[in-house]
């Protein structure tokens, strides 16, 4: 009798146990599964205050993702300048590369004392490494007037000149943090990357000084060619600020070769297709010098174009590791550093948060590849293996008034269960953010 009452009291303890811990001893219902919970990081081409506007009133969706892009402290008076330029400017992402693009140009032009692509493209990395240091652009144009080699240190161009491909030797990126539907400017941490040792050491033509200050083949016209419309126009307005500053304050200081540097506007579109049609006018109105495009896919497409023209493509940008290594013929450049440094800061500020499982969904052209596996093999380098990584890819749409259908991948996201998510695209990539929340994944915050 003692042994049954006390099998019993055993019974009821464990059967109370139990219910304790299921909440449902004796069901038969399937508990319910947690909620998949996923934390949002961003890129250069999504870290925008312009970009939860493309979620319209999900956009609170974006509140807590983190990101990283290149960005380096911009000084007040240059915030103004360009506010000057453009009062509504929400953005100052490339707008430091911009003008600096548009500067080393024309320094390179007024050296090489000519405006025939070839020269100019034999100029612009020396114009960035040794001589004489100078900041301000009268003062460089001065000294590049007088035929005096100098070493232009911009606002983007800070630490380092351009290395032998021409590129920056290093950057710095800015951990950016979207609150209240913006980015939190109080949140912002700016990290180094790069060697300064990696810069160009090889000397440059030496510098013409003109007679009377001024070339038969003037003036320099430069072309635009950024995102006016398309997935990356989003980032327009600061890269044309940025462009329009600096030939204002070029010409302000005297023009280049004794005349004003003249600029012909230009769209690519974020798009192939129209890019291509922008660079045929700009040779036929006689572009020496093509800033741009916007995406790094857009000038892989139009390189081939300007280098049979014989002129210079010269991104404020471009971020695509890849481009280093393309056959330009000397004559494609960046002031944008490329994504094998910022690949290194993307999984820092992912792998702070610990984060055990990653899906990293890219948008499928150079870009979005190139950067994700330029994360992914730094995420193996910190010990996180293929098995703990999921690689996603999507089409950009050919028309951006097309949204991208994500409901498939956030379906295959929520399945693989992943703690961070990193979204490597432009506007078009915001769909998948909503996608995720209505397939059931939680974004933390």
């Amino acid at each position: 009798m003692l042994r049954t009452r006390t099998s019993r009291a055993a019974l009821s303890m464990a059967c109370a146990a139990l219910l304790l811990a299921t909440s449902a001893c004796g069901s038969d219902e399937p508990e319910e599964a947690p909620a998949t919970q996923v934390r949002l990081y961003g890129t250069d081409g999504n870290m925008l205050n312009s970009y939860p506007a493309e979620l319209k009133d999900r956009a609170d969706l974006v509140n807590g993702m983190k990101g990283t892009t290149p960005l380096t402290p911009l000084p007040e008076s240059f915030k103004e300048r360009l506010l000057a330029v453009d009062a509504k400017l929400g953005d100052f992402l490339y707008s430091a590369e911009s003008y600096d693009a548009v500067v080393i140009s024309a320094l390179a032009a007024q050296l090489a004392g000519t405006t025939a692509p070839a020269e100019i493209a034999k100029q612009i990395v020396g114009v960035t490494t040794g001589g004489e240091r100078c900041d301000d652009v009268a003062a460089c144009l001065q000294l590049a007037r007088a035929g005096q080699d100098i070493e232009y240190r911009g606002v983007s161009l800070t630490r380092a000149g351009f290395t032998d491909t021409g590129e920056p030797a290093t950057a710095s990126y800015g951990t950016m943090h979207f609150d209240n539907q913006k980015i939190d400017d109080s949140k912002t941490e700016f990290v180094g990357a790069g060697e300064e040792s990696g810069a160009s050491s090889k000397t440059p033509p030496r510098g013409r000084k003109l007679r009377d200050g001024k070339a038969k083949d003037a003036p320099l016209v430069l072309g635009g060619l950024l995102p006016r419309t398309g997935d990356l126009a989003l980032a327009y307005p600061p890269l044309a600020a940025g462009a329009t500053l600096a030939l204002r304050e070029v010409n302000a200081a005297g023009g280049v070769l004794g005349e004003p540097v003249r600029w012909i506007e230009g769209d690519d579109g974020t798009n192939p297709a129209v890019a291509k049609a922008t660079v045929a006018s700009h040779v036929r109105e006689g572009v020496q010098v093509i800033i741009g495009a916007g995406g790094s896919g857009i000038s892989r497409a139009v390189l081939p174009d300007v280098v049979a023209a014989g002129r210079i493509l010269f991104s404020p940008s471009n971020t695509d590791a890849g481009l280093s290594e393309v056959d330009d013929k000397g004559l494609y450049f960046r002031t944008a550093p490329p994504d094998s440094l910022q690949g290194r800061a993307l999984a820092d500020v992912m792998l702070r948060d610990g984060p055990r499982k990653i899906a990293i969904l890219a948008r499928k052209d150079s870009y979005g590849e190139g950067l994700q596996e330029n994360v992914r093999s730094e995420l193996e380098k910190a010990g996180i293996g293929a098995d703990r990584v999921k690689l996603l890819t999507y089409e950009p749409p050919e028309d951006p008034k097309t949204p991208v259908d994500f409901t498939g991948i956030a379906q295959e996201i929520k399945a693989y269960g992943p703690e961070a998510l990193l979204l490597i695209g432009f506007a078009e990539s915001a769909p998948a953010i909503p996608a995720l929340a209505d397939a059931g994944v939680q974004i933390r915050r």
